[in-house]
């Protein structure tokens, strides 16, 4: 797996600097015409590091109206957005708590992994290189109690051209 284009580095000093982010974001996936095709961007990143938290204000961008649950137990929560007046599929997974590479799959969750919508995944890596190729890779940093930093990179067409839209 390698990056595709530009790589874009952030740092957040606060929780309203990773809203403005995240609404940033969502106009870049606005601009795209993703109902077409699947979506997979992952969130990589230690403990504490802020992805759930983006994660939140980015649905709630993309005009999420209710409240917005970390997966954690149940492994995903799905949700049903409006971009440019079609209903797009969003669906948040947290492997965290996984305990063998499968289990994702096992749980009944590989259509939902490749049918048109968005796939948002913390802890990819604890599915063992069993999850499709991500778009895009969130990699974030805890700095320090307020302070966040990362990179947003592309790693493929789509994912390029989202990132190219967003700067």
């Amino acid at each position: 797996m390698s990056i595709v284009g530009k790589v874009y580095p952030f740092e957040l000093n606060s929780e309203k600097e990773c809203a403005a982010l995240a609404l940033r974001f969502s106009h870049s996936l606005q601009s795209e015409n993703i109902k077409q095709h699947t979506l997979q961007i992952w969130f990589v990143a230690d403990l504490g590091s802020g992805k759930t938290t983006f994660i939140r204000y980015l649905l709630q961008s993309l005009g999420f109206p209710g409240k917005v649950k970390s997966p954690t137990y149940q492994l995903c929560e799905s949700y049903n957005i409006q971009i440019q007046g079609k209903e797009v599929s969003v669906h948040h997974f947290d492997l965290y708590r996984m305990n063998h590479d499968l289990e994702w799959e096992e749980a009944g969750f590989k259509e939902i992994m490749t049918e048109p919508g968005i796939v948002l995944i913390e802890w990819p890596e604890k599915a063992n290189n069993t999850l499709p190729q991500p778009d895009l890779i969130f990699k974030m940093q805890y700095q320090s109690e307020h302070v966040r930093s990362g990179t947003i990179e592309a790693y493929s067409e789509l994912g390029k051209k989202i990132l190219h839209s967003f700067n």
